[in-house]
């Protein structure tokens, strides 16, 4: 029980951009509660952590801002450690970051304020808490406000990450996410119009579509290929959003009317971000991932339907089993894409997940080494696609300003993972602006403010 009255918030979120979204619901709700968001611990009443659960190293980190946030409370302050570690790993947290209050597992936001209301009065939070709050929601806001977690939003600037289904179904070796988030869960698609129409009223200016597999958005619902008719209503239905993003496709979920729908669509950018996680037959059939000849079909459709495209995927190397050979298939791979963005990842071996009981484990220096190189690679590569970009002129969404330079992205870019451009004049956040790019980094752009 604390003795100061609850009144403001500080929300820190760690890891993907799933939790960013759902930072953003909690965010809404506790706004709407009559919270004040604060952007410094130390002014805060009630600390919460949007936890990461997806690796190794997203725990660490997680456990090490709950540590830090737990060292520097005060009298009156309450921690909560929120999201995905907690869906897995909940007592453990409170086990080893003791002077957590409480937790509260991912998707259950809606009873959030009600649990701060339990610590203001009781520093014993009963077991059945989350049943007695729910009990005190009305059936229709239930209803209306499913598991795919419709909430009110609260973005921050001029890009938003709308959530369309949570869970997963798929069955790749590697991934501990069905365990954490259950099955594949679509939100309904006047649900996600609705969020939509909501972000542009705030400002939005673009918004970008995430689940843990995009594409299989309404196989839950019986419908095989939802999501192309969902980004139509989208750019139809939502009046003034000028970019609309898709991130996380599944290599074998993307159908002749989606890369149909994202060439013809103006307000859809020319990016795809999709996980293909390897490049060799052999490793890809123990990740249990989509083939090769797959990959390739797809990667080839994409680019004749859309010459301009940007590819931004992700792969594992030091899978178990993975060869000298298959590495140099995944390099090989590489300068044959020629991919505008890649993440490269050392396979961290998770606890109940099939690849963590696999045989021929990679050591963790040969895993070091490889993703050293594949980043190499792609470092070459990602220096000669911005190297191709310079004299162009490419609309530009400004994030931030200061110091007479402006910082936006293109087309090309997703928040926070890929690169951004210069530009050396100030443009109010949130505007789009004419630029012609003056100059190449490995990953960053500089420009200046087209004539045209």
């Amino acid at each position: 029980m604390t003795d100061f009255p609850l009144t403001t918030y500080h929300l820190l979120t760690l890891g993907c951009a799933k939790n960013v979204a759902d930072s953003d619901g909690i965010g809404g709700i506790l706004d709407e509660s009559g919270y004040a968001s604060v952007a410094d611990a130390r002014d805060a009443d009630v600390l919460i952590v949007n936890t990461c659960g997806f690796l190794q190293a997203s725990r660490k980190e997680s456990l090490g801002a709950l540590r830090e946030l737990a060292a520097h409370k005060r009298d009156g302050q309450v921690l909560i450690a929120a999201g995905c570690l907690i869906s897995r790993y909940g007592e453990r947290v409170q086990r080893e970051v003791p002077e957590v209050d409480a937790v509260i597992d991912a998707g259950k936001w809606l009873a959030l304020p009600r649990l701060i209301q339990y610590l203001q009065v009781d520093e014993n939070v009963p077991d059945d808490w989350l049943t007695n709050a729910y009990a005190g929601l009305p059936l229709e806001q239930l209803a209306a406000r499913s598991i795919v977690e419709q909430l009110p939003r609260a973005p921050h600037g001029p890009s938003a990450y709308l959530k369309i289904a949570d869970g997963c179904d798929r069955p790749c070796t590697f991934c501990i996410i069905p365990t954490i988030k259950g099955a594949h869960r679509s939100k309904p698609a006047d649900a996600v119009i609705a969020e939509a129409r909501d972000l542009v009223a705030r400002g939005v200016q673009e918004i970008i579509l995430v689940a843990q597999d995009t594409t299989a958005y309404g196989w839950d619902l019986g419908m095989r290929d939802a999501l192309a008719p969902l980004i139509e209503r989208i750019c139809n239905e939502v009046e003034g959003l000028r970019w609309l993003r898709l991130m996380y496709a599944y290599p074998g979920h993307i159908t002749p009317r989606l890369i149909e729908t994202m060439a013809r669509l103006p307000q859809v950018v020319h990016y795809l971000d999709v996980p293909l996680q390897h490049a060799h037959a052999e490793t890809l059939k123990r990740m249990k991932r989509p083939n090769i000849g797959v990959m390739h079909k797809m990667l080839d459709d994409l680019r004749a339907a859309m010459p301009d495209l940007a590819i931004r995927t992700t792969f594992i190397v030091g899978f178990p089993g993975e060869t000298d050979d298959e590495f140099n298939a995944l390099l090989e791979f590489l300068n044959e894409q020629q991919f505008d963005r890649v993440g490269v990842f050392e396979f961290s071996r998770e606890d109940g997940t099939p690849a963590a009981y696999l045989e021929n484990q990679v050591a963790a220096r040969v895993k070091k080494d490889r993703r050293e190189q594949a980043m190499a690679v792609q470092q070459k590569i990602s220096l000669a696609k911005n190297r191709a970009c310079v004299g162009k002129t490419l609309d530009v969404l400004i994030e931030g300003v200061g110091d007479g330079v402006s910082i936006g992205r293109t087309y090309r870019d997703a928040p926070e993972v890929d690169g951004v451009v210069l530009i050396q004049k100030e443009i109010p956040p949130g505007k789009f602006a004419r630029a012609q790019i003056t100059g190449a980094m490995e990953y960053d752009l500089t420009a200046q403010v087209s004539a045209e």
